[in-house]
C-alpha cells in the first residue's frame, strides 16, 4: 500500500499530482497570496498519496519563471525539492502578498477552506482597500462644499466636547477653522466624516448613512409591526434609535427613594447604546447597506455593514483587545463627546452590563458581510419574582384590545371589518400581541377560530398606555 503524506489539504496546504496542472498551480499561487499564504506540494495527489516527480535540472527555474510571468504583481515564491517517503516532490512556499490583489492569468483567486475561489468584483475592491492606505472618512466628495455643513451642529458638538472632555477650542470660531482643528477639511472641502457628523443633509451625499429600525412579529424578519428609517447626522441617529427601541421593549420602573424614578429596560440601555454607537462609528461606509436594529420576540439585533478589521475576530471581542477604528476621524469626534472611549473596551462593557442585568452574554458574529450583535431576551425575569414590565401597543392594537374587551372574542375577519384595514395588516398586528391574546382555532388558519384576551390583564392601563 502506498504511503500517505502526514499533512492534509487545508486552507494553507494544496497538493498537485503533476506539473501538468500548471493552470491550477497558478490559481493557488494567487489564492494563497491574497489570503494567508500557504504551500503547494507537486507530486502528491489530493488524497495525500506521494506520487513523486522526475525533476530535471531546470524544472524549478521554469516553475519560478512561469509564476513570475503570469502573476501581477509578480510573485517570487520559495521553490525547493523535498524528499518524502523516498520520492522527490516540489515544495512551493507562498507568503501572503502585502499589496493585493495578486492576479493570475487575468483572474483573482482567494482561498476558502481547501478550495480556490474566483474573487467577486466586491471582494477585489475589498482586497484593494485592505492593502492600500486609503481612508474613506478622510476623503472629500468633489461635489461637497462648506455650505453643506450645518454650523449649528458644529457649535453644539463643540459645546458638548467642552462639557464632556473639558476640551477647549480657543481662537477663531469660524466653521472652517473649527473643522480644520478637527481634521475634517481636505483642500477646503468637508470630508466624508464632516458630512456624516455635521452635514445639513448627509444622505444627499452619502445615501447609505441611514439607520433602519424594525420591530418584527415573531422571531423571523418577515412581518414587521413597526419600522422607521433615521437620517440626518449620525450623532443624532443614536438617541433616535434608542427612542424607537424603548417603544418596542418592556420597560419597568425601579423606585430609588429619590423623587425621580429609574426606568429599567429589559435589555440594558447602556449596552444597547454602546452597540449602536459602535455600529454607526465603525461600519464600512463603502458598503451600500444601512445600520439596522431588528427587534424580535426573543432577541434584539444590531447589524453594522462590513466585516471586522484584520486581526480582530468575533471571539477576541469577548476578551481584552486593541481598538482598530475603521473610521478614525469619526471615532475621534465620538470620543470627544464620550460616545466611545477608544480603548477597545466597548464590547467588554456590553458583556458586563448584560451579565449584571441577568441576561446571557450577547453573541458577536459576522453574517452576510455585516457585524451583528445579538442580545437575547431573558426568560427567567418573572420566575425570579420580578414584576412583568408594561406591554406597549400601537394604536391599531389598542383598538383590537378595546373591541375584544367589549365583545369577548372575535374572528380575524370581524376585526378586519371593524378596523377597515387590509387583512395582512390585521394579522401582522395580532402576531405582535401574542403575549396578551388567546387563540381558539384548531390550527393557525382555522377560519372559525377566535381571539380573546388573556385573563388578569389590567386593560385600562393597557389601552391607555401610549407608545
Amino acid at each position: 500500500m502506498p504511503k500517505q503524506f502526514k499533512l492534509k489539504e487545508n486552507e494553507t496546504t494544496e497538493f498537485k499530482s503533476s506539473l501538468a496542472e500548471r493552470k491550477e498551480i497558478l490559481e493557488t499561487v494567487s489564492a494563497f497570496s491574497n489570503t494567508h499564504g500557504g504551500t503547494v506540494y507537486i507530486g502528491i495527489d489530493p488524497s495525500g498519496e506521494v506520487l513523486g516527480l522526475d525533476i530535471g535540472g531546470r524544472t524549478l527555474e521554469n516553475i519560478a519563471n512561469e509564476i513570475k510571468q503570469n502573476t501581477d504583481p509578480k510573485v517570487f515564491p520559495s521553490i525547493e525539492t523535498q524528499r518524502i517517503n523516498g520520492k522527490d516532490v516540489i515544495k512551493i512556499s507562498i507568503p501572503e502578498f502585502p499589496v493585493k490583489p495578486v492576479w493570475a492569468s487575468d483572474k483573482v483567486f482567494i482561498r476558502v477552506g481547501r478550495s480556490n475561489q474566483r474573487a467577486s468584483a466586491e471582494k477585489i475592491r475589498q482586497l484593494v482597500r485592505d492593502s492600500l492606505p486609503f481612508l474613506w472618512d478622510h476623503e472629500a466628495p468633489s461635489q461637497a462644499s462648506l455650505s453643506d455643513v450645518d454650523s449649528g451642529r458644529v457649535r453644539a458638538f463643540l459645546r458638548r466636547a467642552e462639557e464632556e472632555r473639558n476640551t477647549t477650542f480657543e481662537g477663531s470660531r469660524q466653521i472652517s477653522q473649527l473643522l480644520t482643528r478637527l481634521h475634517l477639511l481636505k483642500k477646503g472641502k468637508p470630508t466624508n466624516a464632516a458630512l456624516l457628523l455635521f452635514g445639513k443633509d448627509p444622505q444627499s451625499h452619502l445615501i447609505q448613512a441611514k439607520l433602519r429600525c424594525g420591530r418584527f412579529a415573531g422571531t423571523k424578519p418577515i412581518d414587521f409591526i413597526d419600522m422607521k428609517v433615521f437620517e440626518g447626522s449620525i450623532i443624532e441617529q443614536v438617541p433616535e434609535a434608542l427612542n424607537f427601541i424603548r417603544k418596542h421593549i418592556n420597560v419597568g420602573v425601579k423606585m430609588t427613594g429619590e423623587p425621580e424614578r429609574e426606568d429599567v429596560w429589559e435589555y440594558p440601555k447602556e449596552a444597547l447604546r454602546e452597540a449602536i454607537v459602535n455600529a454607526v462609528c465603525h461600519r464600512d461606509y463603502e458598503d451600500p447597506g444601512n445600520v439596522q436594529i431588528r427587534i424580535f420576540d426573543d432577541r434584539l439585533e444590531v447589524w453594522s455593514p462590513g466585516t471586522l478589521p484584520p486581526g480582530i475576530t468575533a471571539e477576541s471581542l469577548k476578551h481584552e483587545h486593541e481598538s482598530k477604528p475603521r473610521n478614525g476621524l469619526v471615532a475621534d469626534c465620538f470620543y470627544l463627546i464620550k460616545y466611545i472611549e477608544q480603548w477597545g473596551t466597548g464590547t467588554n462593557r456590553i458583556i458586563d452590563l448584560c451579565k449584571e442585568a441577568g441576561l446571557s452574554v450577547p453573541e458577536f458574529a459576522v453574517k452576510s458581510e455585516s457585524f451583528v450583535v445579538t442580545f437575547k431576551r431573558s426568560k427567567t425575569a418573572v420566575a425570579r419574582g420580578k414584576a412583568a414590565p408594561p406591554i406597549r401597543l400601537n394604536e391599531t392594537q389598542k383598538k383590537i384590545v378595546s373591541y375584544l374587551k367589549k365583545h369577548g372574542q372575535a374572528r380575524t375577519s370581524e376585526l378586519q371589518e371593524y378596523l377597515g384595514i387590509a387583512l395582512r395588516v390585521v394579522r401582522r398586528n395580532l402576531k405582535g400581541m401574542s403575549e396578551i391574546l388567546v387563540w381558539s382555532g384548531k390550527s393557525a388558519t382555522d377560519p372559525t377560530g377566535t381571539y380573546s384576551l388573556k385573563e388578569g390583564l389590567q386593560l385600562d392601563k393597557l389601552i391607555g398606555r401610549s407608545e
